[in-house]
Protein backbone atom coordinates (compact mmCIF):
# COMPACT_ATOMS: atom_id res chain seq x y z
CA UNK A 1 0.00 0.00 0.00
CA UNK A 2 1.30 3.71 -0.98
CA UNK A 3 1.43 6.36 1.11
CA UNK A 4 -1.09 8.26 -0.66
CA UNK A 5 -3.62 5.41 -0.39
CA UNK A 6 -2.88 5.27 2.85
CA UNK A 7 -3.35 8.94 3.80
CA UNK A 8 -6.48 8.66 1.40
CA UNK A 9 -8.42 5.80 3.82
CA UNK A 10 -7.61 7.37 6.83
CA UNK A 11 -9.16 10.50 5.48
CA UNK A 12 -12.07 8.07 4.17
CA UNK A 13 -12.21 7.37 7.39
CA UNK A 14 -12.77 9.96 9.23
CA UNK A 15 -15.42 11.35 6.41
CA UNK A 16 -17.40 8.22 6.66
CA UNK A 17 -18.03 8.33 10.35
CA UNK A 18 -19.22 11.84 9.86
CA UNK A 19 -22.04 11.19 7.00
CA UNK A 20 -23.13 8.07 9.60
CA UNK A 21 -23.62 10.97 11.93
CA UNK A 22 -20.73 9.09 14.62
CA UNK A 23 -18.37 12.15 14.58
CA UNK A 24 -19.65 16.09 14.35
CA UNK A 25 -18.84 17.85 10.84
CA UNK A 26 -15.45 19.59 11.38
CA UNK A 27 -12.57 20.30 9.58
CA UNK A 28 -14.54 19.34 6.30
CA UNK A 29 -13.08 21.46 4.50
CA UNK A 30 -9.32 21.32 5.19
CA UNK A 31 -9.82 17.07 4.92
CA UNK A 32 -11.51 17.95 1.37
CA UNK A 33 -8.38 20.55 0.44
CA UNK A 34 -5.81 17.64 1.61
CA UNK A 35 -7.89 14.82 -1.18
CA UNK A 36 -7.02 17.33 -3.58
CA UNK A 37 -3.50 18.10 -2.80
CA UNK A 38 -2.60 14.44 -2.98
CA UNK A 39 -1.77 12.53 -6.32
CA UNK A 40 -4.67 9.84 -6.45
CA UNK A 41 -4.79 7.65 -9.20
CA UNK A 42 -7.68 5.36 -11.12
CA UNK A 43 -6.60 2.12 -8.58
CA UNK A 44 -6.42 4.45 -5.59
CA UNK A 45 -10.20 5.51 -6.21
CA UNK A 46 -10.87 2.13 -6.99
CA UNK A 47 -9.21 0.86 -4.02
CA UNK A 48 -10.41 3.18 -1.16
CA UNK A 49 -13.84 4.16 -2.53
CA UNK A 50 -13.46 7.40 -1.62
CA UNK A 51 -15.23 8.42 -4.95
CA UNK A 52 -18.51 6.87 -3.20
CA UNK A 53 -18.06 8.93 0.13
CA UNK A 54 -17.37 11.87 -1.11
CA UNK A 55 -20.84 11.50 -3.19
CA UNK A 56 -22.64 10.86 -0.07
CA UNK A 57 -21.29 13.39 2.17
CA UNK A 58 -22.44 16.06 -0.51
CA UNK A 59 -25.93 14.56 -0.86
CA UNK A 60 -25.98 15.05 2.72
CA UNK A 61 -24.39 18.42 3.77
CA UNK A 62 -26.25 21.99 3.69
CA UNK A 63 -22.75 23.69 4.28
CA UNK A 64 -22.67 25.12 0.69
CA UNK A 65 -18.73 25.29 0.72
CA UNK A 66 -18.13 21.75 1.66
CA UNK A 67 -21.27 20.87 -1.83
CA UNK A 68 -19.08 22.91 -3.85
CA UNK A 69 -15.75 21.54 -2.64
CA UNK A 70 -17.25 18.08 -2.97
CA UNK A 71 -18.49 19.00 -6.69
CA UNK A 72 -15.14 19.44 -7.51
CA UNK A 73 -13.23 16.79 -6.41
CA UNK A 74 -16.00 14.55 -7.73
CA UNK A 75 -15.56 16.09 -11.65
CA UNK A 76 -11.96 15.73 -11.14
CA UNK A 77 -11.66 12.01 -10.50
CA UNK A 78 -14.03 11.53 -12.78
CA UNK A 79 -12.11 12.73 -15.71
CA UNK A 80 -9.58 10.68 -14.25
CA UNK A 81 -12.39 7.35 -14.59
CA UNK A 82 -13.00 8.77 -18.29
CA UNK A 83 -9.67 9.07 -19.22
CA UNK A 84 -9.08 5.17 -18.64
CA UNK A 85 -12.08 4.46 -20.38
CA UNK A 86 -10.87 6.20 -22.94
CA UNK A 87 -7.25 4.68 -23.11
CA UNK A 88 -7.93 1.41 -21.92
CA UNK A 89 -5.41 1.64 -18.69
CA UNK A 90 -5.09 3.66 -15.62
CA UNK A 91 -4.79 7.38 -16.18
CA UNK A 92 -1.37 8.81 -14.35
CA UNK A 93 -1.59 11.37 -11.65
CA UNK A 94 -3.18 14.16 -11.19
CA UNK A 95 -1.15 16.83 -12.42
CA UNK A 96 0.32 19.99 -9.95
CA UNK A 97 -1.93 23.11 -9.99
CA UNK A 98 -0.18 25.74 -11.01
CA UNK A 99 -0.88 29.00 -9.15
CA UNK A 100 0.66 32.06 -8.70
CA UNK A 101 2.87 33.52 -6.02
CA UNK A 102 1.29 35.67 -3.88
CA UNK A 103 1.66 39.71 -4.25
CA UNK A 104 4.04 40.04 -0.71
CA UNK A 105 2.62 43.94 -0.76
CA UNK A 106 -0.85 43.22 0.15
CA UNK A 107 -1.37 41.43 3.65
CA UNK A 108 -1.84 37.80 4.20
CA UNK A 109 -6.02 37.32 4.42
CA UNK A 110 -7.93 34.51 6.26
CA UNK A 111 -10.90 34.13 4.58
CA UNK A 112 -12.77 31.17 3.30
CA UNK A 113 -10.13 31.26 0.01
CA UNK A 114 -7.31 32.47 0.99
CA UNK A 115 -6.97 29.75 4.44
CA UNK A 116 -8.08 26.63 2.65
CA UNK A 117 -6.16 27.00 -0.78
CA UNK A 118 -2.25 27.96 -0.62
CA UNK A 119 -0.97 30.08 -3.85
CA UNK A 120 2.77 28.35 -3.08
CA UNK A 121 4.64 28.07 -6.52
CA UNK A 122 5.21 24.26 -7.76
CA UNK A 123 8.31 22.94 -7.04
CA UNK A 124 10.12 22.86 -11.07
CA UNK A 125 10.09 19.16 -12.36
CA UNK A 126 9.00 17.66 -8.63
CA UNK A 127 5.54 17.61 -8.18
CA UNK A 128 5.36 15.39 -5.25
CA UNK A 129 7.43 17.67 -3.45
CA UNK A 130 5.11 20.18 -4.61
CA UNK A 131 1.63 18.88 -3.14
CA UNK A 132 3.82 18.88 0.65
CA UNK A 133 4.41 21.83 0.27
CA UNK A 134 0.57 22.80 -0.98
CA UNK A 135 -0.62 20.93 1.94
CA UNK A 136 2.00 22.46 4.51
CA UNK A 137 1.13 25.70 3.35
CA UNK A 138 -2.29 25.02 3.65
CA UNK A 139 -1.77 24.10 7.83
CA UNK A 140 -0.21 26.69 8.47
CA UNK A 141 -3.08 28.43 7.16
CA UNK A 142 -5.67 26.43 9.01
CA UNK A 143 -7.28 29.16 11.81
CA UNK A 144 -6.74 32.98 12.56
CA UNK A 145 -3.26 34.08 11.27
CA UNK A 146 -1.86 35.81 14.04
CA UNK A 147 -0.44 39.79 13.76
CA UNK A 148 2.91 39.83 12.32
CA UNK A 149 2.84 36.39 9.99
CA UNK A 150 5.31 35.64 7.35
CA UNK A 151 3.85 34.59 4.37
CA UNK A 152 3.14 31.11 4.71
CA UNK A 153 3.95 30.21 1.35
CA UNK A 154 7.38 30.86 1.88
CA UNK A 155 7.43 29.81 5.11
CA UNK A 156 6.32 26.32 3.72
CA UNK A 157 8.90 26.06 0.63
CA UNK A 158 11.19 26.57 3.60
CA UNK A 159 9.95 23.82 5.85
CA UNK A 160 9.37 21.03 3.16
CA UNK A 161 13.01 21.88 1.96
CA UNK A 162 14.48 21.70 5.05
CA UNK A 163 13.12 18.40 5.69
CA UNK A 164 13.75 16.88 2.38
CA UNK A 165 17.70 17.88 3.06
CA UNK A 166 17.57 16.09 6.17
CA UNK A 167 15.82 12.85 4.66
CA UNK A 168 16.44 13.72 1.04
CA UNK A 169 13.17 12.34 0.00
CA UNK A 170 13.52 8.90 1.62
CA UNK A 171 10.21 7.25 3.72
CA UNK A 172 11.72 9.29 7.04
CA UNK A 173 10.46 12.25 4.83
CA UNK A 174 6.84 11.88 4.21
CA UNK A 175 6.74 10.91 8.17
CA UNK A 176 7.80 13.76 9.07
CA UNK A 177 5.83 16.12 7.04
CA UNK A 178 2.62 14.40 7.83
CA UNK A 179 3.50 14.63 11.29
CA UNK A 180 4.32 18.27 10.95
CA UNK A 181 1.04 19.12 8.98
CA UNK A 182 -0.96 17.11 11.51
CA UNK A 183 0.49 19.06 14.48
CA UNK A 184 -0.21 22.69 12.68
CA UNK A 185 -3.42 21.44 12.12
CA UNK A 186 -3.80 20.60 15.90
CA UNK A 187 -6.76 22.59 16.98
CA UNK A 188 -5.46 21.77 20.98
CA UNK A 189 -1.71 23.29 20.18
CA UNK A 190 -2.26 26.71 18.65
CA UNK A 191 0.83 28.07 19.97
CA UNK A 192 3.29 25.84 17.05
CA UNK A 193 1.05 27.24 14.42
CA UNK A 194 1.57 30.69 15.86
CA UNK A 195 5.09 30.51 16.80
CA UNK A 196 6.28 29.17 13.49
CA UNK A 197 3.88 31.90 11.63
CA UNK A 198 5.85 34.50 13.29
CA UNK A 199 9.24 33.11 12.60
CA UNK A 200 9.86 32.58 16.61
CA UNK A 201 10.16 29.09 15.72
CA UNK A 202 12.25 29.23 12.66
CA UNK A 203 12.05 26.34 9.54
CA UNK A 204 15.06 24.94 9.82
CA UNK A 205 14.50 24.74 13.57
CA UNK A 206 10.82 23.34 13.18
CA UNK A 207 11.66 20.48 10.75
CA UNK A 208 14.38 19.23 13.27
CA UNK A 209 12.05 19.17 16.32
CA UNK A 210 10.76 15.77 17.81
CA UNK A 211 6.99 14.93 18.45
CA UNK A 212 7.72 15.79 21.79
CA UNK A 213 8.89 19.56 21.05
CA UNK A 214 6.08 20.05 18.79
CA UNK A 215 3.80 18.80 21.64
CA UNK A 216 1.25 21.01 23.57
CA UNK A 217 2.02 22.38 26.96
CA UNK A 218 -1.06 20.07 28.17
CA UNK A 219 0.51 17.41 26.69
CA UNK A 220 3.80 17.74 28.21
CA UNK A 221 2.85 18.46 31.05
CA UNK A 222 0.59 15.09 31.06
CA UNK A 223 3.68 13.43 30.10
CA UNK A 224 6.00 14.64 32.67
CA UNK A 225 3.32 13.37 34.77
CA UNK A 226 3.20 10.29 33.73
CA UNK A 227 6.91 9.93 33.80
CA UNK A 228 7.31 11.06 37.09
CA UNK A 229 4.64 8.49 38.66
CA UNK A 230 6.58 5.95 36.30
CA UNK A 231 9.85 6.71 38.47
CA UNK A 232 7.72 7.14 41.86
CA UNK A 233 6.47 3.68 41.16
CA UNK A 234 9.56 1.92 40.19
CA UNK A 235 11.66 3.55 43.14
CA UNK A 236 8.53 1.97 45.96
CA UNK A 237 8.97 -1.14 44.33
CA UNK A 238 12.70 -1.55 44.29
CA UNK A 239 14.30 0.67 46.89
CA UNK A 240 11.73 0.67 49.97
CA UNK A 241 9.57 -2.43 49.13
CA UNK A 242 9.76 -4.91 52.19
CA UNK A 243 11.26 -8.50 50.97
CA UNK A 244 7.87 -11.02 50.62
CA UNK A 245 7.24 -14.84 49.42
CA UNK A 246 3.75 -14.24 49.30
CA UNK A 247 3.59 -13.21 45.58
CA UNK A 248 4.49 -15.69 42.76
CA UNK A 249 5.89 -13.71 39.94
CA UNK A 250 4.04 -14.21 36.59
CA UNK A 251 7.43 -13.99 34.21
CA UNK A 252 10.09 -16.41 36.28
CA UNK A 253 7.93 -17.89 38.26
CA UNK A 254 9.84 -17.33 41.31
CA UNK A 255 8.54 -16.12 44.60
CA UNK A 256 11.75 -14.20 45.86
CA UNK A 257 9.71 -10.23 45.66
CA UNK A 258 9.33 -7.39 47.67
CA UNK A 259 6.14 -5.33 47.76
CA UNK A 260 5.01 -1.84 49.41
CA UNK A 261 1.48 -0.38 49.39
CA UNK A 262 0.31 3.33 48.82
CA UNK A 263 -3.05 5.26 48.60
CA UNK A 264 -3.23 5.86 44.82
CA UNK A 265 -7.08 7.11 44.98
CA UNK A 266 -9.51 8.27 47.14
CA UNK A 267 -9.03 7.81 51.09
CA UNK A 268 -11.91 5.46 50.64
CA UNK A 269 -10.56 3.30 48.62
CA UNK A 270 -8.33 0.28 48.79
CA UNK A 271 -4.60 0.95 48.67
CA UNK A 272 -2.12 -0.28 45.64
CA UNK A 273 0.01 -2.50 46.15
CA UNK A 274 3.50 -2.35 43.99
CA UNK A 275 5.22 -5.84 43.94
CA UNK A 276 8.66 -5.91 42.58
CA UNK A 277 10.51 -9.33 41.42
CA UNK A 278 14.04 -9.40 42.32
CA UNK A 279 14.80 -12.51 40.34
CA UNK A 280 14.00 -10.99 36.60
CA UNK A 281 12.79 -7.47 37.28
CA UNK A 282 9.33 -7.79 36.69
CA UNK A 283 6.79 -5.39 38.34
CA UNK A 284 3.35 -5.58 38.46
CA UNK A 285 0.62 -3.57 40.98
CA UNK A 286 -2.95 -4.67 41.98
CA UNK A 287 -5.51 -3.54 43.81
Amino acid sequence: MTSCEEDVLKIAKKLEKMVEGKKPMENVVDLLECLSNLPINVDILTKTRIGMIINDLRKKTDDEKISKRAKALIKEWKSLLDGKTANGKSSSTKPAKSVTKSDPSHPVRNDSASSSVASYKPIQGDEMRSKWVAMVSSALRSGELPDGTLDPDDLAVQIEGALYELHRGNDKYKSALRSRVFNLRDKKNPALRENVLTGVVSPSKFAKMTSEEMASAEMKEEREKFTKQAISEHQMAVNEGTPSEMFKCGKCGKKNCTYSQMQTRSADEPMTTFVYCRECGNRWKFC
